[in-house]
């Protein structure tokens, strides 16, 4: 398989886009070129070529009389057209090489809208000039146009020959890094899947509003705001850091605006003060916005559970 892009400065949606089709294809070529005999002889050309025909795997988008877009109206660059036609299958190959999970046809296609919603659309808005970088200046956008040679690097390049051998070495190194952020795109929702039901059989504690659950690194906080609205509190235990931690629940997503507040008088004390705050020994500390504590023992957390429902 040969995979051709345009050489030059690259940008996000050309690196999303080949770094895609090199998980599917590993052993692929990739090519940087603008010639379009080599472009046309190539399996699959990406962000050049000026065509858009999927099913031969031409994925461009600056040609003239391009109208691909989403339902959203959030028109395709390179990074979406690749993705809406081998998102699932991508998804699903890591879903199984990382994380040891045989996703449904479903399930692989769900969970690729949903990183499409969630991260690229956002490479194709930066690209089409939607979005000046979105989203913001330390947005995935930006960081991998950081990776292009600037022209202090060029001029140090001596020559038209160099400085495309630097950009090709600085493209690897993006696709690398780019790689790396589809794979824990991939394995959080794989993860957040396979949470579902360990949290839903929790412990529910004081009539209901506090949760434990035994494992701390169990992506909770969805499953309880959207399906647990008497929970206040969630205790767990952090396996890594050896004690027992005390969570606020969030309101609304993306949030730390809480259910409840952990007390004020709490606020940024650690180890004795806040175990004379509280009369728990082995109170370790209280975050001082008072949305996560912690404490060695469970008896310690849910003490500190029943002050701050009492609170």
């Amino acid at each position: 398989m040969i995979i051709a892009t345009h050489s030059g400065s690259f940008h996000a949606d050309d690196i999303w886009g080949v770094a895609v089709l090199n998980v599917l294809f590993p052993n692929s070529e990739l090519i940087r070129t603008r010639d379009q005999e080599r472009i046309r002889e190539a399996d699959f050309a990406v962000d050049v070529g000026s065509e858009w025909d999927a099913k031969r795997g031409r994925f461009d988008h600056h040609q003239k009389g391009f109208a691909g877009a989403r339902q959203s109206g959030v028109i395709y660059a390179s990074a979406g057209l690749v993705w809406k036609e081998y998102g699932a299958r991508c998804v699903a190959s890591l879903a199984q090489s990382h994380a040891g999970v045989m996703l449904t046809e479903n399930g692989a296609q769900e969970i690729a809208y949903a990183i499409d919603a969630d991260v690229v659309q956002y490479l194709d808005m930066a690209d089409t000039g939607a979005a000046r970088s979105a989203p913001g200046g330390y947005g995935l956008s930006a960081v991998i146009s950081g990776f292009n040679p600037n022209w202090l690097d060029e001029q140090k390049a001596g020559n038209v020959a160099s400085a495309e051998e630097m950009r090709s070495k600085q493209f690897r190194r993006a696709m690398e890094f780019m790689t790396d952020i589809l794979i824990n795109q991939v394995k959080y929702r794989v993860g957040s899947l396979l949470a579902l039901e360990q949290v839903r059989q929790g412990e529910l504690l004081e009539g209901g509003k506090v949760l434990l659950l035994k494992n701390g690194a169990l992506p909770w906080s969805t499953i309880v705001r959207k399906e647990m609205p008497a929970v206040l509190f969630v205790i767990s235990y952090s396996i890594g850091e050896r004690r027992h931690m005390l969570h606020t629940v969030p309101a609304e997503a993306d949030s730390f605006k809480a259910r409840k507040d952990l007390p004020a008088a709490w606020a940024g004390l650690q180890g004795a003060e806040l175990a004379a705050a509280t009369g728990v020994p082995d109170a370790v500390f209280c975050h001082n916005g008072r949305f996560i504590a912690a404490a060695v023992s469970y008896e310690g957390a849910l003490k500190m559970a029943r002050l701050a429902l009492a609170g």
